[in-house]
């Protein structure tokens, strides 16, 4: 997202942009760590994830490949889960934790968890204030014209509700998918410490866009009442 104009409050997202930094590497460096290192059953992230839908009662939702590094999830609209290649056919912990962890979307939707309802339910009005947001607190901020830098930040406030109800559905997501693989015996006690290390720096992701989101939040709302004094 852009930054508009870049002054004092600029230090506000200091912290965020640190933390999505570190987040980028710390799930990168994870994943291409565990990668690296077989289960001790060797299950392919593509058959952990059939198992787990199947033993749920959600054997009519297919899981495919898709490209991409790191591109694994599930859709909701067409209910078809979705794993990258080193995923699908990898038979590393962060294979099976990465397929888990999708199949654990599948079952949220499955089940009506709710804050994966209230995320689906805001993705549009999300995606429309994500495009069009800055470009009236643009307008508004040349202008001067509060009202359509009201309008942005209104806007922008649908980006972030979305990234902050994204935390509990992968947190959720995440605390099924260990649960799992151990009650179905896909992972020895140690090879669940593992797994949740890899889900635990994917979740730094989002709790780093999140971050991101506030205190972008919290700049335009500086910026909205310097122009008003």
């Amino acid at each position: 997202m852009p930054f508009l104009f870049y002054d004092s409050t600029m230090l506000i997202l200091l912290p965020a942009l640190i933390l999505s930094f570190y987040a980028q590497y710390k799930v990168q460096s994870t994943f291409n760590r565990y990668i690296r290192i077989a289960n001790y059953g060797g299950y392919t992230g593509a058959e952990v994830a059939r198992r787990i839908l199947d033993a749920m009662g959600l054997g009519d939702i297919p899981v495919d490949r898709v490209g991409g590094y790191l591109s694994d999830h599930y859709d909701p609209r067409k209910k078809v889960l979705r794993l990258s290649d080193e995923v699908y056919n990898g038979r590393s912990i962060a294979s099976i934790g990465v397929a888990a962890h999708e199949a654990g979307h599948a079952i949220q939707h499955a089940k009506g968890y709710v804050p994966l309802s209230i995320r689906n339910a805001i993705v549009p009005i999300a995606n429309f204030g994500s495009q069009a947001a800055f470009l009236f607190i643009f307008l508004g901020l040349i202008m001067g014209a509060m009202a359509m830098l009201d309008i942005g930040i209104y806007l922008f406030l649908a980006v972030v509700a979305f990234q902050l109800i994204t935390l509990p559905v992968e947190f959720n997501a995440s605390s099924r998918a260990v649960e799992l693989l151990s009650i179905q015996g896909f992972v020895t006690r140690d090879e669940e410490k593992s797994v949740k290390r890899v889900l635990n720096a994917a979740a730094l992701t989002y709790v780093a866009a999140a971050a991101s989101a506030v205190a972008q939040l919290l700049r335009l709302l500086l910026l909205r009442d310097r122009r008003r004094r």
